[in-house]
């Protein structure tokens, strides 16, 4: 299998944006950008998320004892990209507060998931967070999505006039 081609085939899979935080044993708080993020089981309460080994952040996530999954809500695009980069202070910015468990999280945030560590496990050039599902919240936000290399929110009966309450299938694309 070409790289690139499964690359391009996976940037057509819309995916949740969430940050992923943490906080070390030293009080330092830790945070990254993922689009790997699902559940897993509800018998215990399971949910992953994937996280590239060669990370910034791999180490602290890998040793973490628990960790809270924020799924962004539509326009918290800089909130991703910010999480995103490498050698910036991802809490710089404000937005970022104690949450559930005492993380660091989004009340912008449509889902946040807090997680004590279930397993770590081993995915070629990523390792995979399982986290046991301690906490959650939500609110009716609509989620940011990642769709085809740019951010994305799935449209809804207040985006386009359809005569029902139910979602329609438009994606209204964000510039990256």
């Amino acid at each position: 299998m070409e790289r690139t081609a499964l690359t391009r085939a996976m940037a057509r899979v819309p995916g949740p944006v969430t940050v992923v935080t943490t906080i070390d044993g030293t009080g330092k708080r830790w945070g990254f950008t993922a689009n790997s993020f699902t559940s897993v089981s509800l018998d215990p309460p399971l949910v992953l998320v994937c996280l590239n080994k060669t990370a910034s952040t791999h180490e602290a996530f890998t040793a973490a004892d628990r960790f809270l999954i924020n799924v962004l809500a539509h326009g918290e695009d800089e909130v991703a990209l910010r999480f995103a980069r490498s050698g910036v202070d991802r809490f710089a910015d404000a937005d970022m507060e104690p949450c559930e468990m005492g993380l660091p999280g989004s009340h912008g945030a449509c889902v946040r998931v807090a997680c004590s560590m279930h397993a770590v496990l081993d995915a070629g050039d990523h390792s995979i967070l399982v986290g046991r599902v301690v906490d959650t919240y939500t609110n009716d936000r609509t989620p940011l999505v990642y769709y085809n290399r740019a951010f994305a929110h799935p449209a809804t009966d207040t985006d386009a006039d359809t005569g029902t309450e139910e979602p329609v299938e438009i994606l209204h694309l964000a510039d990256w």
